[in-house]
């Protein structure tokens, strides 16, 4: 350890993540919504030497990095090895009002839904760069694969569009969730969030991940119940097979677009319906729940 670095790096990241969107007058929808874009958040961690981010290589693209890739290409000159790395992930919720209004929609995103995806990703964004500053600060190497020059979102034969970082699997391999029919992340805080990440050199003990199978909190999966979430898709891009990743972009653009700018008066877009209105909206839910 360096020296005047933390002690106990994990207790330590974990503060500087909910210090930030608990007070931070950053974490804002902006405009004439002057309240907060996230609630309290979830942090989990994963180590870069862990098989399931070469298993991504299969399930989610070839060409979907590792933690080790994205990093040596960053710092070409490090010499790091997997097990030097350490995946940070976070959940950040949408807040009550957030959900409460966009569950009341049926085809297009209510504004403060929007607001979250554009200027709440931009809190993201800030996060992420936060995140990676105090690590450097502290002498240990960091980069956030969504901010890397060499992030790219590619055509996929099989999944008709993939990216060079995911950062749902992410939070799926540091135990913060799992996937849902709408490929939404399904977490303790439920499926309306958004989800950052950063890779680092440093060492933290993992967190476990309470689950086997990638659908494990997803009802329709687990207990053959549910798919609340087909209805609510103003565009069929939902069914039993799954989610129709075309339709659901062409429902976001232009569509989503076209009715935010014209309707809330900044350039964003958005639904979100399938992740409000759904018992799966705020918790990992229960067949009691449907």
């Amino acid at each position: 350890m360096t020296p005047g670095t933390p002690a106990d790096p994990a207790a330590w990241l974990e503060n500087v993540v909910y210090d930030f969107i608990e007070h931070s007058t950053e974490n804002t929808l902006q405009g004439a919504f002057q309240e907060k874009a996230f609630e309290n958040p979830l942090i989990g961690f994963a180590n870069g030497a862990d098989p399931i981010f070469e298993s991504y290589k299969r399930y989610v693209a070839p060409y979907h990095w590792t933690p080790l890739e994205i990093f040596n290409q960053t710092f070409p000159d490090s010499n790091a090895t997997s097990e030097e790395l350490t995946v940070i992930s976070w959940i950040l919720p949408q807040t009550a009002a957030t959900k409460a209004d966009n569950r009341r929609q049926s085809t297009y995103p209510a504004e403060r839904w929007a607001r979250a995806r554009i200027y709440g990703e931009e809190v993201n964004v800030k996060l992420r760069r936060l995140v990676v500053d105090v690590l450097q600060n502290a002498a240990w190497q960091a980069v956030a694969p969504m901010l890397s020059p060499l992030w790219q979102r590619k055509k996929s034969d099989q999944y008709v569009f993939a990216s060079t970082w995911s950062e749902r699997h992410m939070a799926y391999a540091a135990g913060l969730g799992t996937f849902g029919l709408c490929d939404g992340l399904i977490t303790p805080r439920g499926k309306a969030m958004r989800t950052g990440s950063v890779v680092a050199r440093i060492q933290n003990t993992a967190t476990p991940r309470p689950y086997e199978d990638h659908r494990a909190y997803c009802l329709f999966f687990s207990q053959g119940i549910c798919g609340q979430c087909i209805t609510r898709c103003p565009v069929g891009a939902l069914s039993e097979k799954g989610h129709d990743k075309l339709k659901c972009l062409q429902h976001l653009k232009p569509a989503s677009a076209e009715y935010v700018k014209a309707n809330y008066g900044f350039d964003g877009y958005g639904c979100g319906l399938c992740q409000t209105g759904v018992p799966c909206e705020s918790k990992i839910p229960t067949k009691e729940d449907v």
